[in-house]
């Protein structure tokens, strides 16, 4: 199910549940303990002989015993004291009923401290363990019943269920006393849905508060629904919206000065009950109505209407009922095909959408084409409750290959006629780096795009025209035999190239580049004939390799890949500034990727977020004069890095050679690095991919004048090599733009 959570790749294990000292730990909570990476775990493990020894886990993922590990990491002047909010996690893993159960007891008793602290601490400092888990059970009820209703899906919570546990519930109260409730059990949620990736399809923030946002344009939000609500990130970021609205003017079903009303149901009964306990934590004062049940089968809000419906549903699904739901009243606009089940999830949102109410739903963007779906995508025209379709960047959300679409419907009804037009928007361009899709979208661009062209649409009726980005369509013209709604189909492209004035540019920039290569074609020699060379003199040479410079200190090797950006619930490398408000991520270095290496590009990567139980990992910075040599592929490349790509992070699959400028040429250096000779003895062609051994390869010793000659040889043909680039880049762009403004008649043929 759908959710958004804050990555931390941990696991752990133990014996009991009571006590830490029997606990467990992995190599990553070893990281998170001492504040370092992963990698520096294995380098304690090969470098000190008294590092404790595995006592569990797997070859590739051995677990240690957390006393032992804790006491070592004391010895070494490596750890004070392990915090408290890692102690209460290694309790929930090792819980003997699943950490999820463990949870849902931690969370209960975060509840009960958030919204009754007189009662907690009443119970926390007069009663034994026996007497406190015997009258909690009683206390959590109330709260629970209170904040979520009679049928809350939090259950379990009995007497005989928390007596082995009272350390993990007082240990829980101390975390809440320490962090706040709501951090506290965002922590542990966010530790727990990352342990189980596979378990759990997260729906990140930037699609979440894009979808709560078009809900929210035709008024403010009383009631939000999520039928598929996972652990609860849509419903988060509507409840979050619904704070931002203004106290007077509010129009629909809800007011602005009234909390929302946050309904969710959710297949897994566990996950519906996090779910429950992270909402009513995280939204003081709302009403919370989660329930547990498959919501096609088993609806558990039959008579709701509300004012609107945000869903990402599961994709591709065969068995959502299509069998035993054929006479379904939702089914207003057709029964579903079978492999159609995204299109039952839609009209299940507007079956409970109260008139004129809005739904806005992720989906796959095969339901936008499929003719197995085409008369409902027809009818749901043809009655105007089908608003818009928005083409997202893939990597928005999982699965992140795809580029998904959020549908906006409008249920029909309130007096207002049918819409006769359709929006397509496609904002898949809107994406950070190249090629598109392959680093995080850049959701400013994508938010304000759609967010603009939907209000506009929806305040008028229709939408001025922008090619390849935004059109508004008539309904009856998508009435074909297709009933195609995918927006790049629909979406004239933009002018070839920017038109005529722009080609002519282009051809300007071209034809000065091609002059400037002419210029920079580098001579064989520095005679008019090229001399015979002297291979005795060349064997002659005496070499080193890059693995003995680097031990003698005559440059530094590093590898790419490490570093993460801090977000509101991460912690800041050392030394770095934290955010202003502390909800966006640190301002982060572009990342220099090993595709931008081999294409001589700028750095177009970007750093993971760092995740919000756990430290953020400093990145490698590039400096003015390191070389990179990227690692995988077997070609012969290397880049001097220069003042524009300096302040960059080091990618994957790379390896920084920093040089001391007093023993060696950064330009001589990557000039003998990229010999093919060179790099085919330093590579290994054992596996499927051939890998470089940066080490490995030979350089001549020279003194350092001598490497400056080479040097500068090297310099200039790096410019060349930059100028057929650029030429290259340009005349593509150009023949492309001449085809197609010929084609699209922006072009006169003479």
């Amino acid at each position: 199910m759908p959710d958004n959570a804050s990555p931390d790749n941990a696991t752990g294990g133990g014996s009991g549940a009571a006590a830490g000292a029997t606990a467990e730990v992995t190599a990553a909570g070893i990281a998170r303990l001492a504040g370092v990476g992963r990698a520096a775990v294995s380098n304690w493990r090969r470098r000190h002989a008294d590092f404790p020894k595995p006592v569990g886990g797997t070859e590739t993922s051995p677990a240690f015993a957390l006393r032992d590990i804790e006491q070592w990491l004391r010895d070494q002047g490596k750890l004070a004291e392990v915090p408290l909010r890692e102690r209460v996690w290694q309790q929930l893993v090792g819980h003997p009923a699943g950490t999820a159960t463990a949870l849902r007891q931690a969370g209960a008793v975060l509840l009960l401290v958030h919204e009754r602290p007189a009662v907690w601490q009443q119970l926390r400092t007069a009663a034994d363990d026996a007497e406190l888990t015997g009258v909690l059970p009683a206390m959590l009820d109330a709260v629970l019943a209170d904040r979520l209703g009679p049928e809350h899906p939090v259950r379990g919570l009995t007497r005989e269920a928390l007596a082995p546990y009272a350390a993990l519930v007082r240990a829980a109260g101390d975390l809440a006393a320490a962090d706040g409730a709501p951090q506290a059990y965002t922590f542990l949620l966010g530790r727990h849905l990352d342990a189980n990736p596979r378990q759990y399809t997260l729906t990140p923030p930037g699609p979440a508060a894009l979808m709560a946002e078009l809900a929210a344009s035709a008024g403010p939000l009383g009631s939000v629904l999520d039928p598929a609500c996972g652990a609860g990130a849509l419903l988060t970021a509507a409840q979050e919206r619904a704070g931002q609205e203004p106290a007077d003017g509010a129009e629909g079903g809800g007011t602005a000065d009234a909390p929302v009303t946050l309904h969710g149901q959710e297949a897994d009964p566990d996950l519906a009950a996090l779910t429950a306990l992270r909402l009513a934590l995280s939204a003081p004062g709302a009403p919370v109505r989660v329930r547990a049940g498959d919501t096609l089968r088993a609806d558990a809000f039959p008579g709701l209407a509300a004012d609107a419906v945000l869903a990402h549903p599961p994709f591709n699904e065969r068995n959502w009922g299509h069998d035993e739901l054929a006479y379904d009243p939702r089914w207003e606009y057709g029964f579903p095909a079978r492999t159609e089940s995204e299109l039952a999830w839609v009209q299940h949102a507007l079956a409970r959408l109260r008139p004129g109410g809005t739904a806005v739903l992720l989906m796959p963007p095969a339901a936008a084409s499929r003719r197995s779906g085409r008369r409902i995508r027809a009818d749901l025209l043809r009655r105007g409750a089908l608003r818009a379709v928005i083409a997202l960047p893939a990597g928005a959300a999982p699965p992140n290959g795809v580029p998904l679409h959020l549908w906006v419907l409008r249920k029909p009804g309130g007096g207002q006629p049918p819409a006769p037009h359709l929006l397509v928007v496609d904002t898949a361009d809107l994406a950070t780096g190249t090629p598109a899709g392959r680093d995080r979208p850049d959701w400013q661009s994508v938010h304000t795009t759609a967010v603009e062209a939907w209000q506009t649409f929806d305040r008028e009726g229709g939408i001025e025209e922008q090619p390849g980005v935004r059109r508004s369509l008539a309904a009856i013209d998508l009435l074909d035999d297709d009933v195609d709604l995918a927006p790049a189909r629909h979406l004239p492209p933009p002018a070839a190239a920017g038109g005529p004035a722009a080609l002519a540019r282009v051809r300007e920039r071209l034809t000065a580049t091609l002059a400037r290569t002419t210029e920079l074609t580098p001579r064989p020699a520095a005679g008019d004939t090229v001399p015979d060379p002297d291979p005795a003199a060349t064997a002659r040479r005496p070499l080193t390799t890059v693995g003995e410079l680097a031990r003698s200190g005559a440059l530094v090797l590093r590898a790419g890949g490490a570093g993460t950006v801090a977000t509101s619930g991460g912690t800041l490398p050392t030394g770095a500034t934290p955010p202003e408000g502390g909800r966006e991520p640190v301002e982060a270095p572009a990342v220099l990727t090993d595709h931008d290496v081999l294409g001589g590009g700028a750095p177009s990567g970007a750093l993971p977020e760092a995740p919000a139980s756990g430290p953020a990992e400093e990145a490698v910075l590039l400096r003015e004069g390191d070389v990179v040599v990227p690692v995988l592929g077997g070609g012969a490349v290397a880049r001097v890095v220069d003042e524009a790509t300096a302040g960059a992070a080091l990618g994957r699959n790379l390896t920084l050679l920093r040089p001391d400028p007093a023993a060696l040429d950064p330009w001589f250096l990557a000039g003998f690095l990229r010999g093919t000779a060179n790099t085919r003895q330093a590579s290994s062609y054992a596996s499927t991919a051939t890998r470089l051994d940066v080490r490995r390869l030979h350089l001549p010793r020279l003194p350092l004048a001598d490497q400056r000659r080479y040097g500068q040889r090297f310099r200039e043909l790096a410019d060349f090599e930059g100028a057929l680039r650029l030429a290259s880049r340009l005349g593509e762009q150009l023949v492309q733009g001449l085809h197609d403004g010929l084609t699209e008649g922006s072009v006169a043929p003479d």
